[in-house]
């Protein structure tokens, strides 16, 4: 099985995002790409269902750059993550006091973690939501905010991140654990060969 698709190979492929994780996780298929994050909105109409507010978000800053007319013939990647806990969505926190609240929601209960993913390349778009579940320890408010103040969670979805710190927080988890760093790259590669292979 080859691992990079091949027909990626010599395309023009922009990652619409500026998380550095993401960037570290698309290099592991593909070693040449662009970094451009896509500058929209990212509120949610309240008639989109909390599951799918990943993937609607992903395909609008998939369009931001997709239907530049420079970038028709470009693969473009996009990708949103949120954390949902008793049906909340948890984004990045706005501060110390956000962060901490976020913390506390999460202690000794299990959620999800859903990435949107959307791709697009000469008029054609696919997209995707993968969902992995993670289960926080019991916390005191000392260790919460030990965590805040490593400065660690100000700019992940739910204020933590499986993939640093935060790994200490975590009882457990079930699915793709790369899904939860931010970009489910085993699916994405998937789908990226079979959305070449239709060109």
């Amino acid at each position: 099985m080859k691992l990079i698709p091949e027909n990626l190979v010599g395309r023009r492929v922009i990652l619409a995002s500026k998380s550095p994780r993401r960037k570290e996780l698309l290099s592991l298929i593909c070693k040449d790409f662009e970094i451009m994050p896509a500058d929209i909105d990212e509120s949610v109409p309240c008639e989109i269902d909390r599951k799918d507010a990943a993937e609607y978000t992903a395909k609008r800053k998939c369009l931001a750059i997709s239907e530049k007319k420079e970038y028709s013939d470009t693969v473009v990647i996009a990708c949103d993550t949120i954390v949902l806990v008793d049906d909340e969505i948890l984004g990045k926190p706005k501060d110390y006091e956000d962060g901490f609240s976020m913390l506390r929601k999460l202690s000794g209960k299990e959620h999800s973690v859903i990435s949107g993913v959307a791709i697009s390349f000469k008029g054609k778009m696919m997209s995707f939501s993968q969902t992995s579940r993670v289960r926080f320890f019991d916390l005191t408010d000392e260790e919460i905010g030990d965590y805040l103040d490593s400065g660690e969670p100000f700019d992940k979805a739910g204020g933590y991140g499986i993939q640093g710190i935060g790994s200490l927080l975590v009882e457990g988890f079930e699915g793709d654990f790369f899904n939860i760093v931010g970009l489910p790259i085993a699916r994405l590669r998937k789908e990226l060969a079979r959305l070449l292979e239709e060109e």
